[in-house]
């Protein structure tokens, strides 16, 4: 009997239907895939709109280390290659102004960050510096003959406090440490050490790299004049800068000797001082002081002398994050948060006209869905952006000639075998005031509208950020597990404007609690998730916030309370920068005004809460130190509530810092829902 061969149509059918098969078979997302996730950072595109250089960043299981090197790639996609290799770092890459030689930071030779010279097209690299200390981004001079860059100086602290000389031979504790500054630890680097960040200049044939400026105070970034003989650099250089951290002006620096000349004056924030192609004009943004908890960056120029202020962003009412010059110097990029995405629209400084460029930015953070994302154009005007969306973290985008194209797919690989969830935008009128509120909801992979869920509701941190329509492994691990997830940006969120951010000025945690609520009911709504089965978490502002629900409802049957505040009071004495949260989050100091503080403690609740509660936070964090998190669980503890506490060894505020922390982190916020979940 003799076979018919098989048609064209069938075997169509026959692969479609294995193709949909495979992708039916896709796993849900593990822990253990946190290690795998690679993202793309520090897009800079050439001078002539042609190559791009990237960092692209991964993970090293062994080692616990995040790790990163440099690629580049054409515009148009092709030739996209590694410049170095390894398990090190790099960054802050940026080309000359020729487009010959790129410079970057790498600790490639040791555990060292130094400044290295790269000839891409060659491959030659150079080591420019030998310094204990990192330099920070280094800064072409428009003849390519220099780097300017800030870097650490460190200072002796000799202790005033008389100590006996030591027996020879004897072993005694080390002295003791003597504090007089205000600010004398900080988040992620700990107990400061004597110094201040100062600008440098060296040259690119190598040598010693010549300090500017030495005045005792940590000095800003630096960009060049156009005659190649001064810096520019926003700094905070009063007397009494400690107990106005934010009053920060523009100065300008003589290479040629000087002390340092002021060219803004005013009470309030100017920073980031950049120079326009041509060296007539310098682009800035800050704000006029109000104390409010939340202030909008505007957008102004003034001549390189300080003469001519003008603001040019007018009444838009978006906090500026980042600018950039048009080639032909008429124009500003400037890169900003709106309505849970991040945007790039081009300002015209003689009109102030506005016009869009580019949105879908972001995909910065891994750990949850925060707006971060970073760009870079060319003099003609070719774009370079990181890339995010709910489907994958941050990817290479390239903006030539009005299209935006998706340039790598860092993670493709992982993402062909592991099921994500499904992103949905949702937004409701808050209980309240009935005042929009937007949020998202993720689905679990194959999720059946006709079965009940369990539902965590995720609160951002800040309280002034927001989240968006971007990747966040937290939440899809969270919905791996099955839950529906519900994350949102209730009032006080930036992004909405700059009264939406002060409808908690003074008065945070309060109404926001009912946006959360309306957001779950609005939730509950669409009937698949399952109100008996209601979680909660938060970090930061997020985990004040959840300790603030469970003292005002026993709606959720679990919650887990990230590096909170919980005593007001306490807080602003003991974070890392005790002169900004009490300035600009409160009326009046603590003793001044105790019951407002109290108030707003989820402390002062503690007697209402009956839902078992899980605290959780680094013990090395002086953002919101562990101590807050002490003073809770010993509360519950005394109320015999179910309750435990959860350290997590060497972290800082940023939990995810080392990915076996952000391991840890989801870990147990699912270890205690799923101990109480039905």
């Amino acid at each position: 009997m003799k076979h018919r061969p098989v048609s064209r149509m069938l075997l169509s059918i026959l692969l479609m239907a294995a193709l949909s098969l495979a992708a039916q078979q896709k796993s849900p997302l593990e822990l253990s895939d946190i290690f795998n996730l690679e993202f793309v950072s520090e897009p800079r595109v050439s001078p002539d709109g042609t190559r791009v250089l990237y960092v692209r960043n991964f993970k090293d299981i062994m080692t616990d280390r995040n790790l990163s090197n440099l690629w580049i790639v054409n515009s148009d996609g092709s030739n996209n290659r590694p410049l170095t290799t390894g398990n090190h770092n790099v960054a802050s890459p940026r080309w000359s102004h020729d487009g010959s030689k790129v410079a970057f930071l790498s600790n490639q030779g040791d555990n060292t960050m130094i400044l290295y010279l790269m000839w891409p097209d060659t491959g030659q690299l150079a080591a420019l510096t030998n310094t204990p200390q990192s330099p920070g981004t280094p800064v072409w001079s428009p003849d390519d003959r220099h780097l300017a860059f800030s870097m650490f100086v460190p200072e002796s602290a000799a202790s005033p406090i008389p100590l006996p000389k030591k027996p020879e031979g004897a072993k005694w504790n080390d002295p003791p440490t003597y504090i007089d500054q205000m600010n004398y630890r900080r988040d992620g680097r700990g107990y400061l050490k004597a110094g201040y960040r100062q600008l440098f200049v060296l040259s690119t044939d190598g040598g010693t790299p010549r300090q500017v400026t030495s005045s005792p105070h940590d000095h800003g970034s630096p960009d060049w004049g156009k005659d190649g003989r001064t810096l520019y650099f926003s700094a905070n250089l009063r007397e009494d800068s400690e107990y106005h951290p934010r009053n920060t002006e523009v100065y300008r620096v003589d290479l040629n000797g000087g002390e340092p000349v002021p060219l803004t004056d005013r009470l309030g924030p100017d920073n980031q001082p950049t120079i326009s192609p041509n060296g007539k004009l310098v682009a800035y943004f800050g704000s006029d002081e109000r104390y409010l908890g939340y202030q909008i960056d505007r957008v102004y120029i003034m001549d390189p002398d300080g003469r001519n202020v003008k603001l040019v962003s007018g009444d838009f009412d978006r906090s500026v994050q980042s600018i950039q010059w048009s080639g032909d110097s008429k124009s500003l990029y400037l890169q900003y948060d709106d309505h849970g995405a991040t945007k790039i629209s081009r300002l015209d400084i003689g009109s102030g006209k506005l016009s869009p460029v580019a949105e879908g930015l972001g995909g910065l953070s891994l750990g949850r869905p925060y707006n971060a994302a970073d760009f870079s154009v060319s003099g003609d005007g070719v774009l370079a952006c990181t890339l995010g969306t709910p489907e994958h973290p941050a990817d290479l985008g390239v903006l030539n000639r009005g299209k935006l194209s998706r340039i790598t797919r860092v993670n493709e690989d992982l993402f062909s075998f592991r099921a994500l969830g499904q992103v949905e935008e949702i937004r409701w009128p808050s209980s309240y005031d009935q005042r929009e509120i937007q949020g998202w909801i993720v689905k679990p992979p194959n999720f059946d509208p006709d079965k009940k869920y369990p539902m965590i509701l995720e609160i951002h941190g800040g309280p002034f950020a927001s989240y968006g329509a971007v990747f966040s492994a937290e939440i899809q691990l969270y919905a791996a597990a099955g839950y529906v997830v519900l994350y949102t940006n209730p009032r006080g969120s930036s992004g909405y404007g700059e009264d939406f951010g002060n409808l908690i000025h003074h008065d945070y945690p309060n109404h926001d609690y009912e946006d959360l609520m309306s957001g779950v009911d609005a939730l509950l709504a669409k009937g698949y998730v399952d109100s008996n089965n209601l979680f909660v978490t938060g970090g930061s502002g997020g985990g004040v916030l959840t300790a603030w629900i469970v003292g005002k409802t026993d709606r959720f049957r679990a919650a887990v309370v990230a590096k909170p505040v919980i005593n007001w009071y306490s807080f602003v004495l003991y974070a890392d920068n005790p002169a900004f949260f009490y300035r600009y989050w409160f009326p009046a100091k603590p003793w001044e005004d105790p019951e407002n503080y109290l108030r707003r403690s989820p402390l002062s609740y503690v007697g209402n809460i009956t839902t078992p509660t899980m605290l959780l936070t680094g013990e090395e964090d002086y953002r919101t130190p562990i101590a807050e998190s002490e003073q809770f669980y010993a509360a519950l503890k005394i109320q015999k509530m179910e309750s435990a506490l959860v350290r997590i060894p060497g972290a800082s505020h940023g939990i995810a810092d080392k990915p076996s922390n952000l391991v840890a982190k989801v870990a147990s916020v699912l270890m205690w829902f799923d101990k109480y979940r039905k």
